[in-house]
């Protein structure tokens, strides 16, 4: 058994210097990461294989985890990079250039400007009330990958493409994937679920409401956002509206646990009302004037465009099945997770899993952030091969349906299956050696040194609670892995705050308060990880432009996670925030 340390200098530093060292240490594989990628431009595999050595150093020198395990740990992170992130993108992509060798995807464009030729509107229909959807339905990049590709096709430029569909991916990622983050964080806090999703829902609309307005900004500047904020306010504004009711709605009716659906029903209510406001309230004003486009491309205008209604729905049939898919296979995790992680049909099983040699529950956390009410145990390790609900299944079911529907020929199929392998080659490796030094750091405890360094900042740790949740997410790569991850260190830190009398509320809702602050603040992360930067420019042909996009995006990813700590805050110190603030509920 590996017993991680916090502070693994402090037998050969003084303390206070000890426990410096050792978070710079930890935060060292970052830096060459961000050194590499932005300062030096050297392209993701290498830049993320170099910081991933420099990782393993220190994992083994400096916190004194053997050689065996640290390895292990990094083939673990690197099997999950492949799988199922790398092989969701690959599907994707595949059913993205099938889309576009068929024909499919001119119409899909078509239908979309017949809706408003405004690529200030598109952005916003496309990539936050469809890829909502998508994130509800199956997380793992998808939204980023499929939407980005769609933006694209239509003729959005691929950085500016790529940077919409990463600040996109924000308010909706607490409930992605049928709720699984805020799951995983009530499973590690042994707090109630459906509290916590209350507490989300009081904190999440607030931004869902202006998260078009802010990419719109983006992209266009204050000006020209105002000329369309109306439509802004009508998307941002219903899918806040319905995320709000349906994360709360069993505070007022007593068994309608809906908060699961949350995403997927707040992307489709998105969009249908805000389609409903174009149609029939809004007169297309003036274009945008700058490049947004592609040199080739032309805006067009609602009417210039009559797409037929069958031939519309035939082009967006595959991502039609698509989304069928993903919402059935969603619903089938939640039978795989309450029958211990497969479901049995016939003779075959729909997932297996296996431990992970020389490191399956070998690696220990520190006792100081181990909830003291429950028997220490090593880290789990265990790959899980759910091949039948992982999303990449999904979007293959689709291709194959749709195959049957758009008939190519073997030509065609050639050229999706040749293009498709062509954009693969660097986001693959890059994918994986990014999880790999993930995964690393998590094994080897160099993220806890890191988690407990925020924990220290005493009566202001609301702030940094939603900050610390940032900070997981940029290292896991996803909400549900920064709650695995820091979510009991914020509840042990709730209690260790309120007891200094500083909050103006209880242990309980201090408890709810700062666990959740650790997935809301955490979303904000999701556009700067690894996975999901590379995941972006995959879609959008930008492989080797990694650096780029992270440079475009990681101070709006700062000033996001900030104002999810002002918030939180306020609801700890100010009434009438702290209102907003449900107690736990009172044992029967």
């Amino acid at each position: 058994m590996y017993q991680q340390k916090l502070d693994p200098l402090v037998d050969f530093l003084p303390q206070g210097w000890s426990s410096l060292a050792s978070t710079t240490l930890a935060f060292l594989p970052v830096l060459v990461l961000f050194a590499l990628l932005v300062i030096k431009r050297w392209e993701a595999p290498k830049a993320g294989a170099t910081a991933g050595v420099f990782a393993l150093l220190i994992a083994v020198f400096v916190y004194q985890m053997p050689w065996s395990m640290a390895l292990a740990a990094y083939f673990n992170g690197m099997l999950f990079g492949f799988l199922p992130i790398g092989f969701t993108v690959v599907a994707a992509m595949l059913l993205y250039n099938l889309t576009v060798e068929t024909g499919c995807f001119k119409r899909i464009k078509e239908s979309v400007e017949s809706l408003s030729g405004d690529p200030r509107i598109q952005a916003v229909l496309v990539g936050f009330s469809f890829g909502a959807f998508l994130e509800g339905a199956a997380g793992s990049g998808t939204p980023v990958a499929i939407c980005g590709a769609i933006l694209v096709g239509m003729g959005f430029n691929p950085i500016q493409a790529a940077v919409l569909c990463l600040l996109a991916n924000t308010s909706p990622v607490a409930y992605g994937a049928l709720g699984n983050p805020l799951l995983v964080l009530g499973k590690v806090t042994d707090l109630p679920t459906e509290t916590l999703s209350v507490m989300a829902g009081h904190q999440l609309p607030l931004l869902s409401l202006f998260v078009p307005l802010y990419m719109t900004i983006c992209l266009c500047g204050i000006r020209k956002t105002l000329e369309v904020w109306p439509v802004l306010v009508v998307a941002g504004g219903s899918f806040a509206l319905f995320q709000y009711i349906f994360a709360t709605l069993h505070t007022w009716i007593p068994g309608a646990v809906v908060y699961l659906m949350t995403d997927i029903g707040g992307g489709f209510f998105s969009l249908g009302i805000t389609a409903v406001y174009l149609r029939f309230f809004w007169n297309e004003g003036s274009h945008l004037d700058f490049p947004v486009f592609d040199a080739a491309e032309t805006i067009t205008t609602p009417s210039d465009i009559h797409v037929p209604r069958m031939g519309a729905f035939k082009a967006w049939l595959p991502f039609l099945l698509m989304s069928f898919f993903l919402v059935g296979h969603g619903f089938l995790r939640q039978v795989e997770e309450k029958n211990k992680g497969s479901v049995q049909i016939g003779p075959i099983h729909s997932a297996f899993s296996f431990s992970m040699p020389m490191l399956d529950r070998q690696s220990l956390r520190d006792p100081a952030i181990q909830d003291p009410t429950k028997q220490p145990e090593g880290e789990k390790a265990v790959f899980l091969v759910n091949w039948l609900t992982t999303p990449g299944s999904a979007v293959i079911q689709s291709i194959i349906l749709s195959l049957m529907i758009l008939r190519p020929n073997r030509s065609q199929l050639r050229r999706v299956l040749r293009s498709t392998a062509q954009q693969m080659l660097i986001p693959l490796p890059t994918i994986g050696v990014m999880l790999g030094m993930s995964y690393l750091s998590r094994y080897a405890g160099m993220d806890a040194t890191l988690g407990v360094a925020f924990a220290q900042t005493g009566s202001i740790y609301p702030f940094f609670a939603a900050m610390l949740g940032w900070l997981g997410v940029f290292l896991t790569g996803t909400d549900a892995g920064s709650n695995a991850l820091f979510g009991s260190l914020q509840k042990i830190t709730a209690i260790a705050v309120e007891k200094t009398g500083v909050l103006a509320i209880d242990s309980g809702q201090a408890q709810i308060l700062f666990s959740t602050a650790n997935s809301t603040g955490g979303v904000m992360g999701k556009m700067i990880d690894a996975q999901s930067i590379v995941v972006a420019t995959s879609a959008t042909g930008l492989s080797g432009r990694e650096a780029e996009i992270f440079k475009r995006v990681v101070w709006h990813s700062v000033a996001l996670a900030m104002v999810v700590g002002a918030l939180t805050m306020a609801q700890a110190y100010i009434w009438p925030f702290t209102l907003m603030v449900p107690g736990l509920p009172k044992e029967p």
